[in-house]
């Protein structure tokens, strides 16, 4: 059977119809799970490891960053066998982080222009059926927690750029009901402020006890010793539910962009942008899960495998004692993707071997001569713990000139298993459900 996927359109989207499960495609290794857009497909699999990765080759790095275009008539995300794909909410502005509320509320964060909307339920034409702005006036705002865990929260956290804020909330409020509260300061700032990495994501601890904000660096490669902007950033940052700062739970994370816990090992887990300017096919970004007290690299050294970092040739020489201390990440994805947003699917709806997958949103990259990301990826779990593969899930957000018409930023889980995605190069939520049998 040909791996081209056969697509109808219907009134509420597009249905896949080869399939009610997911094909069993080889594993792409070695220098064959190297991408690009135009050869993503949803099914395909890639194992990279840290043996896969090439020389630095500083003379091939590229400008290449897209210039979004207006989506095509015919253009439309692409799902494996068996997916739906509806247009859930467009005309939006700057769609960033998805978070579900207890009680199946959408919660979006519109970065740049300060808001977070709330979105509720699915109409007769598969839009939401009620849309309301819970909160206006923020900083970048780009992580959303609700704390305490469980079903019924008292609280609504935001990562703003400069700081961590909540609101009072309870079940199925829309719009904020007292003012924000400032609990922490974070570092940077945020672009407009020269604040090089801006996004802040917060995840609580399985247990409640611990509030984790990722806070990426002020720079690509900048020397955290003599660059005292470098402070507490390119980090994991460990506060406790009332904002008061504990310690640094994890290092040299470059740009940690989102963050979820393992429910099953209820280890923290986070997506990684790597350093750019070493070549086309270096440094790989990675989703893993995060140990505390660990080193992951930046900037000094990059990921070598067991045996610890490879020194990142801007720095030679530097910090010897770090390179055996170097961790490598549990899946390496392709080098430049942006990998932004993720979670772990525990819904019922998906066929049953998606039930712990990990799914990560793919923004794109720029400095790659081929194009690469935009896209969802699933990241396979056995037990809680990563097979170090993943796998293209939704595409077709790249034509087959070379343009881009869409940018998946984040990724949740309804209520009823499905997914949503947001894209802010369509400024769109997606709507994925498992129609197969």
């Amino acid at each position: 059977m040909s791996r081209s996927i056969l697509i109808v359109v219907c009134a509420l989207g597009f249905i896949s119809l080869l399939s009610a499960q997911t094909p069993n495609h080889p594993v792409l290794t070695g220098q064959a799970a190297f991408t690009d857009a135009l050869h993503e497909s949803p099914g395909t699999r890639r194992h990279l490891t840290a043996a896969d990765l090439p020389t630095p080759a500083p003379s091939e790095s590229v400008d290449n960053g897209p210039t979004v275009i207006a989506r095509p008539a015919n253009a439309w995300p692409v799902a494996p066998r068996g997916f739906k794909v509806t247009l859930y909410a467009t005309d939006l502005d700057n769609p960033r982080l998805l978070r579900l509320a207890p009680n199946g509320d959408l919660f979006l964060a519109e970065s740049e222009t300060g808001k977070i909307k709330v979105f509720r339920g699915v109409g007769a034409d598969g839009k939401a059926a009620q849309v309301s702005v819970f909160a206006t006036g923020l900083q970048q705002p780009f992580g959303i927690a609700f704390y305490p865990n469980g079903p019924n929260p008292n609280y609504v956290y935001v990562g703003n750029t400069d700081g961590i804020v909540r609101f009072p909330y309870k079940n199925g409020d829309l719009k904020a009901s007292g003012p924000e509260v400032r609990l922490a300061e974070l570092p940077g700032g945020g672009r407009l402020r020269g604040g090089g990495h801006w996004t802040r994501d917060l995840v609580f601890s399985k247990d409640g006890s611990k509030l984790f904000a990722s806070v990426g660096s002020h720079s690509n490669v900048d020397d955290a010793d003599t660059h005292p902007e470098e402070f507490h950033r390119a980090d994991v940052l460990e506060f406790t539910p009332t904002g008061k700062f504990l310690k640094v739970y994890a290092s040299g994370l470059r740009n940690c962009v989102g963050e979820a816990i393992n429910p099953i090992t209820g280890e923290l887990w986070c997506s990684t942008n790597e350093r750019d300017g070493l070549g086309n096919n270096l440094v790989p970004d990675y989703v893993t899960h995060v140990q505390e007290d660990g080193f992951y690299g930046w900037p000094w050294y990059y990921f070598n495998g067991p045996g610890g970092g490879r020194q990142d040739p801007r720095h030679p020489g530097k910090h010897p004692e770090l390179q055996a201390k170097v961790l490598t990440p549990d899946i390496l994805v392709n080098p430049h993707f942006a990998s932004l947003e993720m979670m772990f699917y525990e819904g019922q709806q998906f066929p049953t071997d998606f039930k712990g997958d990990g799914f990560a949103a793919e923004h794109g990259s720029w400095n790659r001569a081929q194009r690469s990301g935009y896209e969802v990826i699933r990241l396979p779990m056995k037990n809680g713990h990563a097979t170090g593969e993943y796998e293209d899930f939704l595409t077709g957000f790249a034509t087959s000139d070379g343009q881009v018409w869409g940018r998946p930023v984040g990724v949740a889980e309804a209520k009823d298993g499905s997914l949503f995605v947001s894209d802010d190069g369509s400024r769109s939520i997606w709507h994925v459900s498992y129609v197969g049998k």
